[in-house]
């Protein structure tokens, strides 16, 4: 009688942080050998958006031959309620997406850019393999708010992330002096992300709500040629400091 076949595992696979950016790092740079040839080995996907998976698998096969062509990978798409209300707000149950590993295949959890489930829906996928018994295996790569708080000279012992702060200028404003308030008390770094074209809006509301001793560091395009990373005091930003772009992605950080 034959043996059962072994579960496969779920794979974290991360992706260069140049999704949305006007140039692109060599894949070689940003990702190690031995997370792009884990990568080029999975054929079941779960992602984000299958579009961008099916980029970066090509990207991928430039350098790792893939184990099947991209026509024959099985790319499944997270819900859109998902994204928008988050893995955890909108009750998802992320088991059925794993039949695959518990046929003995392994799958791979992917985003648009970054490390899944950190900044981007996911978790609930992960969570759903240890309930299932599935071995989560995290692949080394790029995670922007690491590399933004390392560069930022802020408290990288205690620090948050804050997700994206409200569109809204007003709300905007008060969520900013509630995150500057518990930096200053507790010295605890606050982080957050936020979309290209709102760059500006950001920059601009957060010169005019915060004290100007805070410090306030913003990264952009990590880990390309271009990557913009200043770390001053509000009071430094507002002689006329430039801050990003309006078509690359940003971390913001404030402490102390």
């Amino acid at each position: 009688m034959n043996a059962p076949r072994p579960q496969g595992r779920l794979f974290l696979v991360p992706t260069p942080l140049d999704f949305g950016c006007t140039e692109q790092a060599p894949i070689t740079h940003v990702l190690p050998e031995a997370s792009l040839a884990s990568a080029a080995g999975i054929r079941h996907w779960v992602c984000e958006n299958a579009k961008t998976t099916r980029a970066f698998l090509k990207r991928v096969g430039e350098t790792h031959p893939l184990i099947a062509p991209l026509p024959e990978q099985t790319i499944t798409e997270l819900p859109r309620h998902v994204h928008k209300k988050g893995d955890h707000q909108s009750g998802f149950d992320g088991k059925p997406l794993l039949t695959a590993a518990l046929q003995g295949h392994d799958v791979g959890l992917i985003s648009e850019a970054g490390m899944p489930a950190v900044a981007d829906p996911g978790s609930s996928v992960v969570r759903a393999a240890h309930d299932l018994g599935i071995t989560v295996v995290p692949l080394v790569g790029p995670v922007s708010l690491l590399l933004a708080l390392a560069a930022s000279g802020l408290n990288g012992q205690n620090f948050a992330f804050v997700g994206y702060l409200p569109q809204d200028a007003a709300e905007r404003g008060a969520r900013l002096k509630q995150l500057e308030s518990l930096a200053l008390k507790t010295g605890q770094t606050q982080l957050w992300i936020e979309t290209p074209y709102r760059n500006a809006a950001m920059l601009s509301g957060l010169l005019q709500s915060l004290q100007a001793n805070t410090r306030l560091a913003i990264a952009s395009g990590l880990t390309l040629p271009s990557a913009h990373i200043q770390s001053h005091t509000v009071a430094q930003w507002k002689k006329g400091l430039k801050g990003p772009d309006g078509h690359t992605p940003a971390v913001y950080a404030i402490g102390p």
